[in-house]
């Protein structure tokens, strides 16, 4: 023995992920309170070591492809380790797929991101799979006959894996494929062929996709060109008749994280495809399928962010440095202070999201206004906050965050994800332009909910008047678009906290965020800002 072992923090397990004021607050305000004690069921289930190792197993052994059997039939599917079933069975089982469509309680989507976020905090890459499922339901109730026939099934609560016959599996997964090779995000110049048999019904496609995760999903929504323009079809990758529908996979993605998940380029020769919605309207109807994800994209950055502050916070209450506690060094208690005023902002953002999403789909043309724009400027704000909150409290943590064993790694590798799918930065301030140009009612929807705190802060207030002067400006749009999106998401941030949150909490964001009092790393909050009730309200 050359020494001992001692001033290193205990393992941070088993505990309730959904401890977390800022998220429980959300739920009850959103219309989902009756939902409280399954979340925190499902909270106790995410911090125990059985799913911290499911977490780890399903990164540490990525999914394999299997193109062809040993006598050379084309398989084309995906082998996944045990333990990414594990983490979709739960997910599955909650409702965190597609289960909320069904679900006439008030409040039922606000439930399942509440869940989706405690869920995807020991592991993300799972989600993308869940997360496809719950958006493809609002996008293919466009054709009414594929509606009756996969809705229920969709919105199952059982997770039924392999390829088979959709009609004889309990539950199905839905995946999703758009951009190409050539195109991106631009995805109007995708080349994929649809031609109509009249034989069948049906339309056989010819082409490519160049990023289609979850390949082993059951159906996914595409799109190609019809006679008639971009259209969208439904793909299955099991027929009717049992035989297996072409969907070659080329390729497995090789990324910098989600490295649980695989993301593949599947080739389409003569693969049949039903239309879902009308010829030329593609992008209009999967539109609503891509608003779900990127709602989706929002909850999993904040999930992200408050996985790595408690891992910080946590590291701080336990290690001793320079004399004293680490929590207890000024230094050290601004930066997890101003990493915890980011993450709650992430996290009521988030969730108002939600709440929009679930009354605007029992009728309230507000929150369907609301929405529209809201949920661009939160996926282009909290998304790109996530690299850097997880970055500092990786830092936090020094050399033990730098490791694998720590988790962090994993997290940071992941951080920059929800940014880039469903529409990167620019896309979703080119969105925002779009939405303010062609409905006038979204803005006054929003500037609604952003002056809903109105008197309260003076430096919300001039915020506010701030955004209504750059919103009036209409020179150089484009060029000013990320400017002010960033300050649109940071007042509606604002105006949530303002109204939702501690005094101690709105003010250090308001002072910081939006007074100017701030530096240009985390950590910088001014003098006077009461970061231990910050702390100890975010652990």
């Amino acid at each position: 023995m050359t020494h001992e072992v001692f001033n290193q923090p205990p393992p941070l397990t088993g505990y309730d992920v959904a401890e977390d004021a800022a998220l429980t607050a959300a739920l009850e305000r959103e219309g989902a309170g009756w939902a409280a004690a399954d979340l925190h069921k499902l909270g106790l289930r995410a911090g125990s070591e059985e799913t911290q190792r499911w977490a780890d197993e399903a990164n540490r052994y990525e999914p394999r492809l299997l193109p062809v059997d040993r006598y050379g039939h084309r398989l084309d599917e995906v082998d996944f380790h045990p333990s990414w079933h594990r983490l979709m069975d739960v997910a599955v089982s909650e409702g965190l797929a597609g289960a909320a469509w069904a679900d006439p309680r008030p409040g039922a989507h606000v439930a399942r991101a509440a869940g989706f976020f405690v869920w995807a905090q020991p592991e993300a890459g799972h989600g993308c799979p869940i997360s496809m499922t719950y958006a493809v339901v609002p996008a293919l109730r466009d054709n009414p006959a594929l509606r009756e026939r996969f809705e229920p099934l969709l919105t199952s609560r059982s997770y039924d894996p392999g390829l088979r016959v959709p009609a004889e599996k309990r539950g199905l997964l839905a995946g999703m494929g758009m951009t190409e090779k050539q195109g991106g995000s631009d995805v109007r110049a995708n080349t994929t062929n649809a031609v109509f048999s009249a034989e069948t019904g049906t339309y056989r496609l010819t082409g490519h996709k160049w990023f289609t995760s979850a390949p082993m999903c059951d159906v996914f929504l595409v799109l190609a060109q019809a006679p008639g323009g971009l259209s969208c079809f439904l793909v299955p990758r099991i027929l009717p008749d049992g035989t297996r529908n072409t969907f070659r996979i080329q390729r497995l993605k090789d990324k910098l994280g989600n490295r649980s998940n695989a993301s593949s380029e599947p080739e389409f020769d003569n693969t049949v495809a039903w239309l879902v919605g009308d010829e030329g309207q593609g992008v209009r109807t999967i539109i609503e399928m891509v608003s779900m994800t990127r709602l989706d994209c929002v909850i999993g950055s904040a999930s992200g962010m408050r996985a790595a502050l408690v891992q910080a916070i946590h590291h701080a209450r336990h290690r001793s440095a320079f004399g004293g506690p680490l929590i207890g060094k000024p230094a050290m208690r601004n930066v997890l202070a101003d990493l915890a005023v980011e993450s709650e902002a992430a996290t009521v953002l988030a969730m108002r999201l939600a709440g929009a999403v679930d009354r605007a789909f029992r009728g309230d043309q507000g929150e369907q206004a609301f929405r529209r724009l809201a949920i661009p400027v939160g996926k282009f704000w909290v998304c790109k906050r996530q690299p850097a909150v997880v970055g500092e409290a990786l830092e936090c943590l020094g050399g033990n965050g730098y490791v694998e064993d720590s988790g962090l790694p994993r997290l940071y590798r992941d951080a920059p994800l929800n940014s880039i799918w469903e529409g990167s930065g620019n896309v979703q301030a080119l969105d925002v332009l779009r939405a303010l140009h062609r409905s006038p009612e979204s803005l006054e929807a929003f500037l609604a909910e952003a002056g809903a705190a109105d008197g309260a802060d003076r430096r919300l207030d001039q915020a506010v008047r701030e955004l209504r002067d750059q919103l009036a400006d209409q020179s150089d749009l484009e060029v000013r678009a990320r400017r002010i999106v960033e300050r649109m998401a940071l007042v509606l941030q604002g105006s949530l906290l303002v109204r939702h949150a501690p005094a101690a909490v709105a003010d250090a964001f308001c002072a910081s965020r939006l007074g100017g009092d701030w530096g240009h790393t985390f950590g910088t909050l001014p003098a006077g800002v009461d970061t231990a009730a910050i702390i100890e309200r975010a652990f």
